[in-house]
C-alpha cells in the first residue's frame, strides 16, 4: 500500500497546474479578443472576471503560476545536481508548496490593497 508523500503530491500538482496555466492562457487570448471586439464585449468579460467565480479562477491561476514557478526552480537546481538527497528532496518539495502560497498571498494582498483585481 502506498502512503502519500510530498514527492507524489508535487508531481501531480505540477501537471495539474500546467493544465490550469494553459486554460489561463486561453482566457488571456479571450480577453484580447474581447478587447478587439469593442467596449461592450470587454465590459462583459470584465464582469465575469470580477464575479466570485472569476476571482476564484484568478486566485487559482495565480497560485498555479507560483507553484509551477517554484517547481521549475526546484527542478533547475536538480539539473545542476543539487537536492537529490532524500531529506533535501522532501524539503525542497515542501518549500515550493510553502513559497507558492506566500507568493500568491503577497500578490493578492497587493492587488486587493491597491484597488481590486479587475
Amino acid at each position: 500500500m502506498y502512503r502519500w508523500q510530498i514527492q507524489m503530491v508535487t508531481s501531480i500538482l505540477n501537471r495539474a497546474t500546467g493544465i490550469v496555466l494553459t486554460v489561463g492562457a486561453l482566457v488571456i487570448a479571450a480577453a484580447l479578443l474581447t478587447l478587439m471586439l469593442g467596449p461592450d464585449h470587454w465590459n462583459c468579460f470584465r464582469d465575469h472576471a470580477a464575479s466570485w467565480y472569476g476571482q476564484v479562477f484568478l486566485f487559482g491561476w495565480t497560485w498555479s503560476f507560483a507553484f509551477h514557478l517554484f517547481g521549475g526552480l526546484r527542478h533547475m537546481l536538480q539539473d545542476f545536481g543539487q537536492g537529490y538527497a532524500v531529506r533535501s528532496f522532501v524539503g525542497m518539495g515542501w518549500l515550493s508548496v510553502l513559497l507558492s502560497f506566500v507568493l500568491t498571498g503577497a500578490v493578492w494582498a497587493y492587488v486587493l490593497l491597491s484597488g481590486g483585481a479587475v
